[in-house]
């Protein structure tokens, strides 16, 4: 599985850790990723989706209906 949010499309981004002694090591920020089922009345399935907090709050907003075929139109496969 990708770290990737299947509505937001966030990834985890790079930068450089910087000590006390001013050293710089690369480190990452990775996304707040959550696993989510739904049930889309339209298809009569569970659709599991890998969601950021955020993303969450959309679904919760525009509706999984909205949210998934906008996804699909973006070309991830549900």
């Amino acid at each position: 599985m990708s770290r990737r949010c299947d509505v937001t499309g966030a990834v985890p981004s790079f930068g450089n850790a910087v000590s006390h002694s001013h050293r710089r090591t690369r480190r990452q920020w990775r996304p707040n990723l959550q696993r989510h089922r739904y049930w889309l009345p339209s298809e009569r399935r569970w659709v599991t989706l890998t969601l950021t907090a955020r993303a969450l709050r959309t679904v919760d907003r525009d509706g999984i209906e909205k949210v998934v075929a906008r996804a699909r139109a973006r070309g991830v496969r549900l």
